[in-house]
């Protein structure tokens, strides 16, 4: 095990990729705590939908992916957001006039345009081959500070995400703060695209979260829990797939399925004990 550890962090492109999946892991993590307990979990793939027509626009148009795709899926949280809040739109009808009209879009352009259909799968499922130097640093800067502001802020997010109503009568601007949940959660999801892709992202701050909240009944017993299953689902994914030569991305998911199942064969069998 040692030495195929050894030969995995000898690829500069895999430590690259361990680098940023660990950071955009635990951003996932964390964020995914307060989209899960405010029904905000399709958020991450109405995002991720809209990520990929963004990022298919830039390979069009031969463009950095991060300039243009970062502001459109930042754009696209905070009108989700707004249309959640509207009494006419709830939220998954609003993620779902997001995500099917940013697909079609999408794949319009993908229709009209030819060569680069390989590229087209990397944005779907992504690819570890994908992450070069400047998107490692931008990455990690972007990571270091979404999870600067969830700690600086992280009392207000609970307040938010526990009780809205308590949040607003004891003074908290309650809607300052769901906009930076929703900004965080733009950022999370389009670093997270180049190793997850559009289809999978939504797995890393879905299945983290899910699983701690299966054993753990606290908010910040939850935050820590779900922070680890996602560091280590992410560590053991990326090492199952470089050894069996299987997608990064589906790995990754498929260990957070495997933990998830576990978690909760043992908050089952809790619950028989206690009667």
């Amino acid at each position: 095990m040692i030495a195929i550890l050894i030969e995995m962090f000898s690829f500069t492109f895999f430590v690259r990729a361990i680098i940023v999946g660990l950071l955009v892991s635990l951003c996932a993590s964390l964020l995914g705590v307060n989209l899960v307990l405010k029904r905000y979990a399709m958020i991450g793939t109405g995002l991720s939908h809209v990520g990929f027509v963004a990022m298919v626009l830039a390979m069009t148009l031969e463009l950095a992916h991060f300039p243009l795709t970062l502001p459109i899926v930042v754009i696209a949280a905070f009108l989700l957001l707004r249309l959640n809040e509207s009494s006419k739109i709830n939220g998954d009808s609003a993620v779902a006039l997001i995500s099917t009209s940013s697909l079609a879009v999408g794949f319009i352009i993908v229709t009209q345009t030819t060569g680069f259909t390989a590229s087209v799968c990397v944005v779907m499922f992504g690819s570890i081959l994908a992450m070069t130097r400047a998107d490692l640093y931008l990455s990690i800067g972007l990571s270091i500070a979404v999870l600067a502001l969830f700690v600086l802020f992280y009392n207000q997010l609970f307040a938010v995400t526990y009780d809205e109503t308590f949040a607003k009568a004891t003074g908290t601007k309650v809607g300052i703060y769901k906009s930076l949940l929703a900004l965080l959660t733009a950022v999370t999801v389009v670093l997270g695209m180049r190793m997850m892709g559009a289809m999978l992202i939504t797995g890393l701050t879905v299945f983290p979260a899910l699983s701690a909240m299966r054993l753990c009944k606290r908010f910040l017993s939850v935050v820590i829990t779900s922070a680890v299953v996602a560091v280590v689902c992410f560590f053991v994914g990326m090492v199952i797939s470089y050894t069996h030569r299987l997608p990064p991305g589906a790995s990754v998911i498929a260990v957070n399925l495997a933990i998830f199942i576990i978690f909760s064969g043992v908050a089952l069998v809790r619950q028989g004990g206690r009667r």
